[in-house]
């Protein structure tokens, strides 16, 4: 049992037991809980603040916790339609009205219930995070002097210096903006780069959070569709020359969901048109730190081939560590660096220097290439468990490219398969797995399933949760 649901279920064996005190009795020692649930102290004071957080106990340092007073009656909630017409008005007079749908972004980050494997996650899995580095990181950097204060704006010389060798090219330090992760560098760089209502070319499929970001800030996404080596040029010229637009976002390295990487050949045509449209390329290399064991030298990013200002890339460390280390990177060349960093202070101010002396500090100890080592080989792994299993389960699913980077497998589903119904399916088996739909911005041209093989807690689970989406096929496809 992990500790989070040993926090839980002693919470709520506490919970049940409360009654038995009356207000401002003391509840037994932390020493008499440990004892007597068999469980960590840390589990205890977790439990305890749990309780305490939800004003049910309090606690009194040296003295122990106590059962809470008994809360002042509700007051009764009023009346918030007026909401409504509010949220709405301004919507008439928008040439491309502001959306936010979450819905696509909260499959890769809702926890599924209990019991179910979850084929879903979006980030490593807890075993896969480097725990201990991080932990030691962060004790390392706050004792560093000066660290809870005020950073420069742009972030940390040393981190954006990082950040620029790891680049590459001519890009220096001075182009590089320290950000709180890369879905706040792809929302800072679409705000800078396209007026509202402006079209935004993506591609076809592409990450269902950029999709959002788009739309939340009034722009329309317009798709440029990909094949297994990434982009095609041709369609990028034709969607710039009838649309206008001045921005492209593309992910050329392991695409998701797709997993392609732009062809050598394509890299340099992307930049040419992007810079015969007087277009900016926004470049997510979301996932260059969770390359496979057997995918040999990877390309540059484009970044580090752009003399000229075109490409505004976005990388982050999150992917390879943990959802909470939330420590990205924008860089860019040339005026748009100053709209860049002040639409980021505006919204942000900085990132929290403890964070960023973290980072720096995880980044330049010896466990960080072990951990990418470590990855490296375990993603190859459950890769190749998870592609035999497909096959062997599940033929009449097809997987057009196996990736050698990333964390999921791109799957189309046969002809007529309604994406919803098998996602709905698949959870009532026991398998939590992401529908396809989300990740276009027109019509899909087909069903496909999303399955990530980063999230779960080994092999074991992979073959289990293939096992259990079979079932769901039965059921759903006859």
């Amino acid at each position: 049992m992990n500790e989070s649901s040993s926090v839980g279920e002693l919470a709520n064996q506490l919970r049940r037991e409360l009654n038995r005190y009356s207000p401002g009795g003391k509840l037994p020692s932390s020493r008499a809980l440990v004892e007597r649930f068999r469980v960590s102290p840390v589990t205890v004071s977790r439990a305890l603040a749990q309780l305490s957080a939800e004003g049910l106990v309090v606690t009194r340092p040296g003295a122990g916790a106590f059962r809470a007073q008994p809360r002042a009656a509700a007051e009764p909630a009023g009346d918030t339609s007026w909401q409504e017409v509010a949220l709405s008005a301004d919507a008439a007079t928008e040439l491309v009205p502001r959306t936010v749908d979450a819905s696509g972004v909260m499959v890769s980050l809702a926890a599924p219930p209990p019991g179910v494997i979850e084929f879903n996650g979006g980030y490593l899995h807890p075993s896969l995070q480097p725990e201990r580095a991080m932990g030691a990181a962060l004790s390392r950097a706050g004792r560093r002097p000066g660290v809870w204060g005020r950073p420069p704006v742009e972030g940390l010389a040393e981190l954006r210096e990082w950040f620029a060798r790891g680049i590459g090219g001519a890009v220096t330090a001075a182009e590089v903006l320290v950000t709180a992760g890369g879905q706040s560098a792809l929302t800072t760089a679409l705000r800078a780069l396209a007026p509202p209502g402006a079209p935004v070319l993506v591609e076809s499929p592409t990450y269902p959070g950029m999709l959002a970001i788009a739309r939340a800030a009034g722009l329309r996404p317009v798709p440029v569709p990909v094949d297994a080596d990434g982009v095609k040029p041709a369609l990028l010229a034709d969607a710039f020359k009838a649309t206008g637009a001045r921005v492209f976002v593309c992910q050329p390295l392991f695409q998701n969901p797709t997993g392609a990487v732009l062809a050598p050949g394509r890299r340099g045509e992307v930049l040419r048109i992007a810079r015969e449209a007087g277009a900016f390329v926004v470049e997510d290399d979301f996932v260059r730190r969770l390359v496979h064991e057997d995918a040999g030298p990877l390309p540059r990013p484009l970044a580090a081939e752009d003399p000229d200002g075109v490409v505004v890339h976005v990388g982050s460390l999150t992917k390879a560590t943990s959802p909470s280390f939330r420590v990205g990177a924008l860089a860019a060349r040339g005026p748009v660096l100053e709209r860049l960093r002040a639409i980021q202070v505006v919204d942000t101010f900085f990132v929290p220097r403890p964070l960023q002396e973290a980072a720096l500090e995880l980044v330049g100890s010896p466990a960080w290439p072990r951990h990418l080592r470590a990855v490296a080989a375990e993603l190859k792994t459950r890769r190749d468990t998870m592609t035999t299993a497909l096959r062997l389960k599940l033929p009449e699913l097809a997987l057009p490219h196996i990736p050698s980077g990333g964390y999921h497998l791109w799957l189309r589903l046969p002809d007529g398969t309604d994406d919803s119904a098998l996602v709905a399916g698949a959870l009532r088996a026991g398998v939590a797995v992401t529908p396809g739909r989300p990740y276009f911005s027109a019509e899909p041209p087909a069903a496909h399933l999303r399955l990530s093989f980063a999230a779960v807690a080994g092999t074991e689970e992979i073959t289990e949760g293939v096992r259990r989406l079979r079932a769901a096929c039965d059921e759903v496809l006859g």
